[in-house]
């Protein structure tokens, strides 16, 4: 059995050893400080970058969305006009120079910011994995303190191994990812539910999709040798000749679906609608500086988009700011 972490994508026991003495969370913190911390613990301190998905690229694009998405939300993401957007890629763990192609660096991100002509943005947050590996991000913390507990010569079973027996849903969800051929080849999956509410006030939850035009992996052995950064160099190559496309989807949930457990996925047979085009430009030129300053928070809706009842949502996007205020230092 698997037992890697597929969110920061680590395991104990691979040779890469954690100090687990480098920060002090107290009882009285936050839980979203205490998930910080505990990837500062894990990965190290990288002043600028941030405490998960440290590694990224940063592009520039445009949205168009569909006459479809407009029956279900009355978003003005959905009115049909082209949206400006600001997108990053990234790797998994808070460690800036991880090989793309390791077994750690999954799975991948993609973070979108939408620039509204008033000024305002909304921002959704997907990763490659088709679902996350715990409920609450209570469990998520005591999932990252079991791997910073489980040394390679920690004793049989580690707090890993014994974390994992009582979640069957980590080895689920890391069984539904795979290194990318390119960043553009990836299928990328919302986690968390959301609410669209359509102009009459009916309202449906979703969760988002993002479709390459064409999905490729690479097998570990292939993967291994791909140099350190080839995701980000492919990137720059392929938006030199073409744009890359995206269709943005929504996955409905019918009545009986819950909305607050991530871990949980939807039944696939499940509809799934088209949101519209994400058309992918260019890279950002000042790519450290665009890094640096970006924030995306899951939790930052517009009007016809609601928060769901998943109480993860508001733990990330705490969670998210406070690593925001570690770089910006």
């Amino acid at each position: 059995m698997k037992h890697s972490l597929v969110i920061a994508a680590f395991l104990a026991g691979t040779g890469w050893l954690f100090n687990t003495a480098s920060v002090a969370v107290a009882d009285e913190a936050t839980l979203e400080t205490k998930l910080v911390d505990q990837f500062i613990t894990l990965f190290g301190n990288h002043p600028g970058f941030r405490v998960n998905h440290a590694k990224g690229i940063v592009a520039e694009g445009v949205f168009k969305g569909s006459p479809q998405a407009a029956k279900f939300s009355k978003a003005a993401l959905f009115t049909g006009d082209t949206i400006p957007v600001t997108i990053r890629f990234s790797d998994p763990t808070g460690i800036p120079t991880i090989p793309d192609g390791s077994p750690k660096a999954i799975p991948n991100g993609l973070a979108i910011k939408y620039h509204f002509k008033d000024g305002s943005e909304t921002d959704m947050v997907l990763n490659s994995l088709k679902f996350f590996p715990v409920a609450t991000a209570q469990d998520f913390l005591q999932l990252l303190q079991a791997i910073g507990a489980s040394q390679p010569d920690s004793q049989k079973p580690t707090a890993l191994e014994r974390f994992v027996a009582t979640h069957p849903s980590v080895p689920a969800a890391n069984a539904t990812i795979a290194t990318p051929a390119s960043y553009a080849t990836q299928h990328y999956f919302g986690i968390n539910a959301f609410i669209f509410v359509n102009a009459e006030g009916k309202k449906q939850a979703v969760r988002y999709q993002a479709i390459p035009e064409q999905l490729e992996h690479l097998t570990p052995e292939e993967a291994a040798k791909r140099p350190d950064n080839f995701l980000s160099d492919d990137l720059r190559h392929r938006l030199e000749k073409n744009p890359v496309v995206f269709h943005l989807k929504a996955q409905l949930a019918a009545k009986e679906d819950q909305t607050k457990d991530p871990s949980k996925p939807w039944p696939d047979d499940r509809e799934v609608i088209d949101l519209g085009t994400l058309t992918i430009q260019k890279v950002v030129q000042d790519n450290e500086t665009a890094q640096k300053s970006l924030l995306f928070l899951p939790g930052q809706v517009t009007d016809g988009i609601e928060i769901s009842d998943d109480p993860m949502i508001g733990i990330r996007d705490g969670a998210y700011a406070i690593s925001f205020s570690h770089r910006a230092q």
